[in-house]
């Protein structure tokens, strides 16, 4: 895990550990690649999207999806486990009435597994920050128009739990069969800046 991070102070502070980690011979920086490369290994946006094309398809799995994702997540061969702990994982549905977005206002905690490595906005103070006070406007500099009648909904992250939006489907994908659907979903439709 070479190189510095010199505008994060978060990172910052991790590649300090590590280089002492390192100087004390308790850990190799091949060894601390290793780990991150088994952590992202499988690490995909097309995970949560095939999590929302089945949800979209199946009424049944979409309901144990949105009661307790954790456990519906076997389903589609996937799991929140893989650190110490299995997270926690709550699915959110947008609907007319509401759009969710989520953010995590203390770090960058994350379902890397399901969406894939964070964007760098997703990670930046400024997006943490406004995302919560004025997450209308915020959304609107993504290009996504939330009419004011539509409630927003931000949800922060944790180190013990993650959030998942499930976009509304889009009309007139009636007809296309799961693979279909999943190509449809992106990564900021899953984090909530983005509609379908």
């Amino acid at each position: 895990m070479s190189g510095t991070h010199t505008g994060n102070p978060v990172a910052a502070r991790v590649r300090r550990l590590e280089e002492r980690l390192v100087a004390a011979g308790q850990v190799t920086d091949a060894e601390l690649d290793a780990v991150l490369t088994s952590v992202l290994d499988g690490a995909s946006p097309l995970n949560g999207a095939r999590i929302v094309a089945r949800a979209w398809s199946d009424a049944g799995f979409r309901e144990r999806l949105l009661a307790d994702a954790n456990a519906a997540l076997p389903e589609v061969g996937l799991s929140m486990a893989g650190g110490l702990q299995e997270q926690r994982l709550k699915v959110v549905a947008n609907t007319p009435e509401r759009h969710n977005v989520l953010v995590c206002t203390l770090c960058s905690c994350y379902p890397v597994a399901l969406l894939g490595p964070s964007p760098s906005w997703y990670k930046s103070e400024a997006y943490r920050s406004r995302v919560v006070r004025e997450p209308r406007a915020v959304l609107a500099e993504f290009g996504l128009d939330i009419p004011d009648g539509r409630e927003i909904t931000v949800w922060d992250s944790s180190a013990e739990s993650r959030y998942m939006v499930l976009p509304q489907r889009p009309p007139g994908t009636e007809e296309l069969t799961e693979d279909r659907l999943a190509e449809l979903v992106t990564r900021e439709g899953l984090i909530g800046t983005a509609a379908l």
